[in-house]
């Protein structure tokens, strides 16, 4: 065992911290795992201003074409996700977060994550540098 095991343990404290904040936030929603990664994976294509697909969705969540479709559905009839005709090949479906999905991820990310972003901004940028350094290597493409 390494002098940095404790690094370890932390980084997994606060994967099992995550994952139970984003469990108890879908069962407030009645939104299982799989649909809550995909209205992350939704807000950061639009924040990113790529533009979202059910075909982009589902490789980014290794989901089947018919997988995805049920979670479109899901999503559609909870009215967190809208479908709209793609204005350059109207055989083509976008999808788009609507203004209740942002509404209860901000409340939920906002509030989850400012201890993290106020623990971020006080690093040095030599300490972000390793630390970011630190959290690819766990996580490699």
């Amino acid at each position: 065992m390494s002098d940095n095991e404790h690094l370890v343990h932390a980084l997994r404290a606060a994967a099992v911290r995550w994952d139970d904040e984003i469990s108890a936030f879908g069962a407030r929603h009645a939104l299982g795992g799989t649909d809550v990664r995909a209205l992350v994976t939704l807000l950061d294509l639009e924040r990113a201003g790529e533009s979202a697909t059910p075909g982009i969705l589902g490789s980014h969540l290794g989901l089947s074409s018919a997988a995805c479709t049920a979670l479109v559905d899901r999503l559609a009839a909870a009215r967190l996700v809208a479908r709209t005709p793609d204005p350059t090949d109207r055989r083509r479906v976008r999808l788009a977060v609507t203004d209740r999905a942002r509404t209860l991820g901000e409340g939920f990310f906002g509030a989850f994550l400012g201890p993290i972003r106020a623990a971020a901004a006080a690093l040095s940028p030599a300490e972000a540098e390793v630390v970011a350094r630190f959290l690819a290597s766990t996580n490699p493409p």
